[in-house]
Order: C-alpha cells, then structure tokens, then sequence
C-alpha cells in the first residue's frame, strides 16, 4: 500500500518525461496535477484507515533487496511520517499550480518535482537506513537543475551551492549510519535491527555529532545555514515551495527518527547543548529577516528561525513538545508555501521585491487587494496569531518546552514577538500607504493564479479553529517517543578513574 505513494508520481514522472514534444504545456501540467490527484486521494485513504491506538509503524512492506550489503526495500508509516506524507501531497500540487503556464522545457520541468515528490515520500516511508539515504539523495538532482534552469540571475551559483551542501550531508548521514552498523556488528540496516544502546558513550556520541551535523545542514542550522539565502531567493516560486516547506522537513524528521528514537541516552545528553545552539538560530533568523529589504529574502530567513522552533521542542523531549515539533513542520510547510507563492506573485506583477519600491498594494482599483489580504493573513499565522495553525503548534511548542528549558522558550517567544515586527515592516510597506501613480495599474491577478494561496489559507485557518484533525494522527507516536526517552537514564561521556585519589 505504501509503495503506491512512491509509485504513483515515480512512474508520472517517467510517463511525461516520454510525452512527444506536440503536447502544450498547459496539458503537461494538467496531467501533472492529475498524477498528484492520484497520490492525495490515495494518501488521504490512508490517513483516513490510521489506526490511531497504534504507537507503531502500519501497513509495513519489507522485500530483501542486496542482503550482502544490508539494504532491503522496507517501508512503514507511524504518526512521524504520516503528517509529513500528508504536507508532500498538499504541496506538490500546489507547486505544480504555482507554475506558469508557459513554461519552457515543461516536460522536464514538471517530470522533475513528480520524482522530488516520489524521493521525499519514499525517505519519511523508509524503515532500512540504506534506503533512507538513496532516497535522500535522489531529490538531489531533480532540485538542483529545477534551480539552475529555472532560477533567477544567480541561479548558477545557488544551484551550486546547494549541490556541494547537501551531497556534504548526505555523505555524513552514510557515513554515520555505516558506523551504527558496523560498531553494534547488525549485518542489517534495517531500523528495528540496529542496537545502538549496545554502543560505548563516546561512540554514541560521536555518531549522533556526525548526524547532528549532516541533518542540520538539510533543516539548516546556523551556522551551516548560508546556502539556504541564495537557493530560496534564486529558485522560482514553485521551487521554493518545495525546498522550505517540503526538503527542510527531512533534516527534522531524519533527527527524531534517527537521532533521538536510536539514541536515546545519547540525545539527552547534547539536548542542552542542542537547545541552545536552535535558539541561535530562531534569533538569528529573526534578526536578519528584520534588516532584509528583499521580500523574499526576509521570508527566507525567517524560515531559518521557525525551523529552530522545532529543534527545541526536539531537544526538551516531552509529549507535548513532540506533538508541538510535528505540527510546526506541517504548520511552517503551510505557511511557508504560501508566502513564497504570493511573493512570486507580487514579484510577476509589480517586477520588484524591493521593499523600497513596494507600495500600496492593497488599492482595489489599481493595486493587488486579495492577494495583500492573504499576504497579511499568511504573515499573521507566520506570526502566531490565535485562530490559525502557526499559533497552535508554537503554543504546543512553548508549553512543552518550558517545564525543560524555561529560558530557551522565553527566548524563542521573543522571537515570536520578532516575527511580528518583521512581518509588520513588510506588510506595511507592501501593502498599505499610496500607490506610486507613475506605476499606474498593476496586471490583475487570475484566480487560477490566486487558487494555490486560496487553498493553504483554507488550510491554515481550518486547522488552527480544528487543530484535533492535526493533531490526533501524531499524539501516539509522540507519546511513545517520549517514554522512551524518559525510560533511558543518562550516563556520564567522560571517562572517570577507578580511583580518584590516586592511591
């Protein structure tokens, strides 16, 4: 059943990669969307059938694939990857629909992120550490030439960049998955097979710097964050779509599932540690969002901060913050998604995303009324406003996190404050004040372009007045997770003599 998810657009991917060169991209795109149709319907049928008294994987598939090497195709979806799952069929289509309709090269293009989807489904359904990292790496490609074909002036360089970063990433998740194997002596990579608390402390240790390190760069983690600016702001719109709300969501979700569900004692150890290095980043990112005058960059970088949020939750380790870091990666996949799609829009129809040239753009004569509303609801929700899905899992968040780390959470709801002064300047240099006349009337805007945004803020305000249809599929997972962690003492890194005295 699960390896329809990863079938369904693998096999759409190939099927327009072979159409003859006759059809119009409008069509390509329309059987793009059908494909993705496919995957949601079959994605909400499992969703639908989730045993929600279930902690554990369902609907489990394992063939043995190369034996010799440990690597079988084992496949399993818990309420970690079930939400996630979920966020991948909501916004691959809404990247599809984002996309122009006279796109060059659309065969290609629309080919590719039917593959990105097929990777991303197939790393958070993944149960063999192998398959994982095939997985992650085959969104690899497909990103970077959806970057340096279709990107801005410098997409070149950020598609690069982005390259170079991930295949470092990738090469030190292998790196520290082979050493989980090899140390504990499993001749298998499968997930239940693998007994890392078998492990001496220091190995432990190291092994979870390693995965720290590699997973970080993907979510990212300042300060392995620089190449996240020039991929988000080169990409197009529908890129983008896919990299904040979508490749992000495999650091965080590769760190719970590999980092504190195999290391358990290890993880409690660094999360001080770990906390501390995530409020970094929610400051950082909410300080530099603040000096942007590029739109587009100052949701970029605000993304770096809300990521952080979920790194916190992560390291406090309670019930309630793991349901608060698996709703904050589907809440800021949702809010994301549609920022980036009504910045691109705004960038189609003015020409600019200088905030120095931006004015006025709530006008209903000669401005862009509906989406400066929906700007302003998408940078509400950004900012926690109550009633909308970014207040319900930062809450979540807060609460949990408080009763561990009572100083990093303050910090974080300041942070949180921080969101709504830079969302502010942004919305009220954008929207509001006088149109410049010598701009006259700006194009009007299709509602086939507005649907994308019109959907995510259904979504977003749906989920935040009835957060239970969020919330319910991830609780028993995350409450397992949490026993685990408070089941395993903690045991001393360091290495102390038998006899301190001496004698």
């Amino acid at each position: 059943m699960l390896s329809l998810l990863i079938a369904i657009p693998l096999v759409g991917s190939l099927l327009i990669g072979l159409l003859p060169p006759s059809f119009t991209p409008h069509r390509i795109r329309s059987i793009a969307l059908a494909v993705m149709a496919l995957t949601g319907l079959w994605t909400l049928k499992l969703t639908l059938d989730f045993d929600l008294d279930n902690p554990g994987f369902q609907w489990e598939e394992y063939l043995s694939w190369i034996p010799q090497l440990g690597l079988s195709y084992s496949l399993g979806m818990d309420g970690l990857s079930l939400p996630l799952v979920g966020l991948s069929a909501i916004l691959t289509p809404m990247a599809i629909a984002s996309s122009r309709p006279d796109m060059n090269r659309p065969r290609l293009y629309y080919s590719m992120i039917l593959l990105v989807n097929a990777a991303i489904a197939g790393a958070f359904l993944s149960q063999n550490l192998l398959l994982f990292v095939l997985f992650y790496e085959l969104e690899l490609i497909p990103i970077y030439l959806l970057i340096s074909i279709w990107g801005g002036e410098k997409r070149s360089y950020a598609a690069m960049k982005f390259l170079i970063y991930t295949a470092v990433s990738g090469i030190l998740i292998l790196a520290a998955f082979l050493g989980m194997a090899w140390l504990s002596g499993s001749g298998s990579f499968d997930f239940g097979a693998i007994q890392t608390q078998n492990l001496s402390a220091i190995s432990q240790l190291v092994l979870m710097v390693i995965l720290l390190i590699g997973f970080g760069i993907k979510i990212p983690l300042v300060p392995f964050h620089t190449w996240l600016p020039d991929a988000y702001v080169e990409s197009s719109a529908p890129v983008t779509i896919l990299l904040g709300g979508l490749l992000a969501k495999l650091g965080t979700y590769g760190l719970i599932r590999f980092g504190l569900q195999l290391f358990p004692e290890t993880w409690k150890i660094i999360a001080p540690e770990l906390s501390i290095i995530a409020v970094f980043s929610v400051m950082y990112g909410a300080l530099t969002a603040i000096s942007q005058q590029d739109i587009k960059r100052m949701v970029a970088y605000s993304s770096i901060g809300h990521m952080g949020y979920i790194i916190v939750a992560m390291a406090a380790g309670t019930e309630v913050s793991l349901i608060g870091a698996i709703s904050q990666m589907v809440a800021h996949g949702l809010i994301l998604a549609i920022l980036f799609h009504l910045v691109g829009i705004v960038e189609v129809k003015v020409g600019t995303r200088d905030l120095k040239l931006l004015n006025g753009l709530m006008n209903p004569i000669r401005g862009l009324p509906l989406t400066s509303a929906l700007l302003i609801m998408a940078g509400m929700a950004s900012a926690g406003i109550p009633g909308l899905v970014g207040f319900v899992a930062e809450f979540l968040v807060f609460q949990g996190t408080f009763t561990v780390f009572p100083i990093q959470s303050l910090l974080c709801i300041i942070a949180s404050g921080l969101t709504a002064v830079y969302f502010v300047i942004l919305l009220n240099r954008t929207c509001f004040g006088k149109l410049d006349n010598e701009l006259a009337y700006y194009p009007k805007v299709a509602f086939s372009e507005q649907a994308p945004a019109l959907i995510l803020a259904l979504l977003i305000l749906f989920l935040g007045v009835q957060p239970s249809w969020l919330l319910r599929w991830c609780e028993p997972t995350a409450k397992q997770m949490a026993m685990e962690l408070s089941i395993h003492p903690v045991q001393q890194v360091a290495i102390q003599p038998e006899n301190p005295s001496g004698l």
